[in-house]
């Protein structure tokens, strides 16, 4: 029998229903007794048999929580044959009902998630995770301070699991959603998915209904959305770090989230002593001033993926295939003259060029083509090209300075990165930067610091950090002062410095007008050559090779500078290499046709099957990229069969919505006797091209996860081994119609048969 208001049960007297689920309803009610009001948890009676061992495992963890932020539990008591939990009650409602007028405020929202944090502290102090940290399990009181409820399928660190998912759809950690033993970054991730929702007033992560959120959490990262909501890069950054993927970046539990937090929000109290006052004021007013926003957040998502282990060249890929800006640049630096000894052919794809150059090389690419592309198109360009002709030939220098190591790989962009504080200020704040230029260049750090209130190296290190850029890699954009050392510098970090204070200076040197007709480079070399463990032979060819790069470089991103442009004496005469390419590049199209994309990916596909050099997984990547790319499709899908051999599974993806999309679609290919559109395709092998995916007369012969929002139109195309379906590709658009010319359709086929050949290869 449902409780009703005014209801006694034994000694407590019910005055309100707070809240009803699945297996209890709560409510507020007098303790007679003891005169005092309580929360009732009433377990449904048709639930008791089956979860009482879980309710008894709930009072007594929370009950061994004593913390001002966790709900107090009281009794378990049985009253009439029902189970009721005794709890503090809290009079001021939940977070979830806050949330519902809108947004907080970010200080307000830090604030109140320092108290949550401090909760959460206490439970992981005590071997204890929540797993089910959301809105509605966050109780304010009267004066707005939280406190966390409902510990019902929290469990011990070192309890034993079974592989069930346990946790709520809407906050629910990647590998929770895996059904991973519990651990404390799950409750960290749930605290970052409650903080950001409580920053924009809507959830992070938005899905139709728990099977695709579940899906969305093992397969998606959490990005912040575009919103209105003014919210700094370093807060976001903390969500962000808190919601990744890969529970090794998250922070290591609650405790560290806070400290985080903590120190966001009163800056000034964990300031060290060389800590600059004025470096938040400069990223408040860049923040207020074109993209940097959009900026931040693109390079923490490629710093995110290249930093983790367990991040695939095909997430790369796709990252930066959602910026076509970027993908178009980068693509135009691969197939530059630098990397034509490392290839036969042109590369047209993002996962041919990610397998090509590697992690390393594409991120240090990736991030510095950011800058270009986020600080390019403004009224100061000429301006900005001349400073990036500088900060490229400090980039190429610092490569080439640096011996074949570990090292090797974050040169660049330890070059790049050493001018980014003046790039930064150059973009963002102009009139500050206007009188920071000296007619021969820029001025001294003193000077810096008296029009700023700091450095301009300590601004790109304030950014970088923010950015979560490598320790090291921050290190090395400081560059030493005095004179260089009479010995060898062995020390990697150290050396770094080194180098990239080497390549500033030849720069300014090569920039110095009043250096006209006098070769600058062998002094220099004789200069560095010592600390860097260089000849002053090498030291040359070095720069030589740089300024060939730098040449090359400029070339493929469009910045070769006019006569006006100071930096343009940077440039060395063009080698033969460079000439060859920009020749080619003066012949192509701007704009490629269909059939031109098409044709490129085949090829592009070709010599990597003939290298074989490249993985299955490599040349399936790449061929789901040509499609994606050369048809505009929303969404592209290669399902292959699973070790069982009984359906076609989803294993590489391109575009929005299709991770989870692949993790939902499984093809039977079992002999059912009414097959769906996708079945029937497979089992006939027909190439099948759908123009209104979207008729009613279609809609029920969908597979089950395209029935209830189809795209317009699709194309399937079967992968077919001896007569049997091994695969097949999918290629989706949501609001157009998909045509395709017979010589469009020969070239898709062509790559179809392309992936045939592939897996029958390494078969």
């Amino acid at each position: 029998m449902k409780p009703s208001v005014g209801e006694r049960i034994g000694r407590f007297e019910l005055r309100g229903e707070l809240g009803r689920g699945a297996q209890a309803s709560v409510w507020r009610a007098l303790d007679t007794t003891l005169q005092r009001e309580v929360a009732l948890k009433i377990f449904h009676p048709q639930a008791e048999s089956e979860l009482a061992a879980e309710w008894r495992e709930e009072a007594r963890l929370a009950a061994g929580l004593h913390h001002a932020g966790i709900v107090a539990v009281h009794d378990l008591l049985t009253i009439d044959d029902q189970a009721v939990l005794v709890s503090e009650c809290v009079p001021g409602g939940t977070l979830a009902a806050r949330l519902r007028e809108g947004p907080l405020a970010p200080r307000s929202a830090v604030e109140l998630m320092l108290g949550v944090l401090d909760a959460l502290a206490h439970a992981h102090a005590q071997g204890v995770v929540h797993r089910d940290l959301k809105a509605s399990n966050v109780l304010l009181d009267a004066d707005g301070v939280p406190k966390v409820a409902d510990f019902g399928i929290a469990a011990r660190i070192t309890d034993s699991h079974d592989g069930r998912i346990v946790g709520s759809p809407g906050t629910i950690s990647p590998e929770a959603a895996a059904g991973a033993a519990p651990a404390a970054s799950m409750d960290v991730f749930a605290a970052g998915m409650l903080l950001g929702e409580m920053l924009i007033g809507a959830p992070l992560r938005r899905s139709e209904g728990p099977t695709q959120a579940i899906a969305q959490a093992r397969h998606v990262d959490v990005v912040w959305p575009p919103v209105d909501n003014e919210v700094d890069d370093h807060l976001r950054g903390i969500v962000l770090r808190a919601t990744a993927r890969d529970p090794a970046r998250r922070w290591p539990d609650a405790a560290a989230m806070r400290d985080a937090l903590n120190a966001w929000l009163h800056p000034a109290a964990v300031q060290g002593p060389g800590a600059h006052p004025t470096l938040d004021f400069l990223l408040r007013r860049m923040r207020l001033a074109g993209d940097f926003p959009a900026l931040s957040d693109a390079v923490l998502r490629i710093q995110a993926i290249t930093a983790s282990d367990s991040e695939s060249v095909h997430t790369l890929a796709a990252e930066i295939l959602r910026d076509v800006a970027l993908t178009q640049r980068l693509l135009r630096v691969v197939n530059s003259a630098r990397f034509h000894h490392a290839n036969q052919g042109e590369v047209s794809t993002v996962s041919r060029a990610v397998a090509l150059v590697g992690f390393g090389g594409i991120r240090a690419m990736a991030l510095s083509l950011l800058l270009l592309e986020h600080m390019g198109n403004q009224a100061q360009a000429g301006r900005m090209k001349g400073l990036f002709l500088e900060t490229l030939l400090t980039a190429a220098l610092v490569d080439q300075l640096t011996p074949p190591s570990r090292e090797r790989e974050e040169a660049f962009l330890a070059g790049m990165f050493s001018q980014l504080g003046r790039l930064l200020l150059a973009y963002y704040l102009p009139q500050e930067a206007q009188l920071l230029q000296g007619r021969d260049g820029p001025v001294d750090e003193r000077a810096q610091v008296d029009v700023l209130g700091v450095s301009c190296a300590s601004l790109g290190q304030g950014v970088a950090a923010s950015w979560g850029l490598p320790q090291a890699l921050c290190q090395a954009m400081s560059v030493p002062h005095g004179e260089p050392p009479r010995h060898r510098v062995t020390a990697p970090t150290e050396a770094m410095r080194w180098r990239v204070r080497a390549a500033h200076e030849l720069v300014q040197r090569l920039l110095d007008e009043r250096g006209e007709g006098a070769d600058p480079q062998p002094a220099w070399a004789e200069h560095f050559g010592l600390p860097l463990g260089q000849s002053q032979e090498a030291m040359l060819q070095a720069v030589s090779a740089a300024r060939a790069m730098l040449a090359d470089l400029a070339s493929s991103l469009g910045l070769d500078s006019g006569p006006r442009v100071r930096a343009s004496r940077l440039l060395a005469p063009p080698t033969a290499p460079a000439e060859e390419f920009t020749a080619t590049v003066a012949e192509a199209p701007v704009s490629a046709a269909v059939q031109q994309l098409l044709a490129a990916g085949i090829a592009d596909v070709t010599a990597t099957l003939a290298s074989e050099s490249g993985s299955v997984g490599q040349v399936l990547r790449m061929i789901a990229e040509t499609l994606w790319r050369a048809l505009s499709l929303d969404q592209v899908v290669l399902a292959l069969r699973d070790p069982k051999g009984e359906q076609l599974c989803g294993r590489v993806w391109m575009g929005e919505g299709a991770p989870e999309l692949a993790a939902a679609l499984k093809i039977d290919l079992g002999e059912g006797p009414t097959p769906d559109l996708f079945q029937l395709a497979c089992r006939k092998g027909l190439d099948t091209l759908i123009d209104d995916a979207r008729a009613d007369s279609l809609r029920p012969r969908l597979p089950m996860v395209l029935r209830e929002a189809p795209p317009r139109s699709f194309v399937l195309l079967p992968m077919m081994l001896k007569g049997r379906c091994f695969g097949l590709l999918y290629g989706a658009c949501q609001r157009r119609t998909l045509r395709l010319s017979e010589a469009e359709l020969s070239l898709v086929r062509s790559l179809r048969n392309q992936a045939v050949l592939a897996v029958r290869t390494a078969a």
